[in-house]
């Protein structure tokens, strides 16, 4: 299982749950100059390690585990893995 971050995020993006990740598996980094061009944070399903440090870090309880994530948000856990699908996306530098 792996955390999802909700849309909940989108307006806020607090970097408070990427801080609080041992795995680095929240993107994209607030370092990196794309971070401006997302509306919201992900978790790749692939680096996170399911530790939930994550979860009580964000202010606005936007990052649920994969099997709670509400029903008004069920699409978030897609939204996330689209994020790392695309060919835009490159992991290993955000």
């Amino acid at each position: 299982m792996t955390y999802v971050i909700t849309q909940a995020c989108i307006g806020s993006k607090d970097t408070a749950c990427w801080d609080a990740c041992p795995a680095d598996a929240i993107h994209p980094s607030p370092n990196k100059s794309e971070f401006a061009d997302h509306e919201q944070m992900y978790i790749d399903p692939t680096e996170c390690i399911d530790c939930g440090a994550c979860e009580p870090a964000c202010p606005v309880e936007a990052i649920y585990p994969e099997d709670e994530v509400p029903d008004e948000w069920a699409d978030a856990t897609a939204v996330n893995a689209d994020f790392f699908a695309s060919p835009a996306c490159n992991t290993a530098s955000n």
